[in-house]
């Protein structure tokens, strides 16, 4: 399946014909012998995508990220800024506080996993954050933020809203707390937030609480519960939606276009993949910026009239996981 991406956004490599294979040998090859049998090369993990930093006060900064990839497991990530490591996590975390920091200025961090054998991979993009002013000395919390609702988007993630919370400055931050432990924050202008990496079929009680520059912390919003949904398999609300697919001649032959908007996750996506009658066919991986909106694909299927393709796609999220296929469209080659 040979993919023409528009313009020269992404690119695609084939999961179950010649390229893969080729791959394979030149991995083998490029390992060593022991005991008769090829050992592959320890590879680096991969770099966190999707990092982003929320100023939490004056001082403090939210630094969150998505799970790398190695081929024997993560044991740990490193927080560096400014490119000097500041913190040091373990692999099953992904969100760290950075305290001490300096008032009105910015910040600009990276983040890096490594490996069970201490290998270090590539740092992953820089992430910039200005924290606010100290101000005058403040020792008022926010009020709690009101009107706290959970809507569950398939089995795997979940969308809260709540009401802005009140301070006699400004509110500069909201944390995302289930339980007794937080797990998210956003910024002071915002009353929303996109929680991924759920458990299907799992019921959930989450609660938000503002915090100004001063770093004084409201009391907890009222509790939104909510349960997943599905027993371990992703559902629809995590799938790609507004999914049109045409047919274009060439040529060269035939084409199917395709364009949908992809699932909301609280991160980019970055990666799908392309279900072509019924079968497994091809990655498409962003090479450079993902599109805002409305993305779109273009993909040789070949020279005869009349042949009728089924086509859907789904998204890598960004916790690891792959969200649900969208619904399937039908296109016949030559009826364009």
């Amino acid at each position: 399946m040979r993919g023409t991406p528009e313009p020269r956004a992404a690119t695609a490599r084939r999961t179950l014909r010649g390229p893969l294979l080729v791959a394979a040998v030149t991995v083998a090859l490029a390992g060593c012998s022991l005991g008769g049998r090829t050992v592959e090369p320890d590879r680096p993990p991969t770099a966190p995508t999707g990092v982003t930093a929320v100023a939490s006060s004056a001082t403090s900064v939210h630094v969150m990220w998505n799970q790398s990839t190695d081929d024997k497991g993560v044991r740990r990530y490193e927080v560096l800024l400014g490119g000097k490591k500041v913190k040091e996590v373990p692999g099953e975390r992904h969100m760290v506080d950075i305290t001490d920091l300096t008032p009105g200025t910015e910040q600009v961090f990276t983040v890096r996993a490594l490996d069970t054998e201490g290998k270090k991979g590539p740092a992953s993009k820089r992430v910039s954050v200005t924290t606010p002013e100290q101000g005058k000395e403040d020792t008022r919390p926010p009020t709690a933020p009101a009107e706290l609702t959970a809507e569950a988007g398939g089995s795997r993630a979940a969308t809260l809203t709540w009401k802005a919370a009140e301070d006699d400055d400004a509110v500069a931050s909201y944390d995302v707390y289930q339980g007794g432990s937080k797990i998210h924050s956003v910024g002071g202008e915002a009353t929303s937030a996109v929680l991924t990496g759920l458990r299907p079929g799992t019921s959930y009680r989450f609660t938000v609480k503002a915090r100004d520059a001063a770093g004084n912390t409201s009391p907890a919003s009222p509790e939104a519960r909510l349960t997943t949904t599905g027993k371990g398999s992703p559902e629809a609300g995590a799938a790609p939606t507004e999914l049109t697919a045409t047919a274009r001649r060439t040529d060269e032959g035939h084409y199917i276009n395709l364009a949908w908007v992809a699932p909301k996750t609280g991160g980019e996506v970055t990666e799908y993949q392309i279900r072509l009658d019924g079968k497994q066919d091809t990655s498409l991986v962003w090479g450079g910026k993902v599109p805002e909106g409305k993305a779109k694909y273009t993909f040789f299927v070949g020279k005869e009239d009349g042949v009728e393709h089924r086509v859907k796609l789904r998204a890598k999220l960004p916790d690891g996981t792959w969200g649900g296929f969208s619904p399937e469209r039908t296109v016949v080659t030559g009826e364009e």
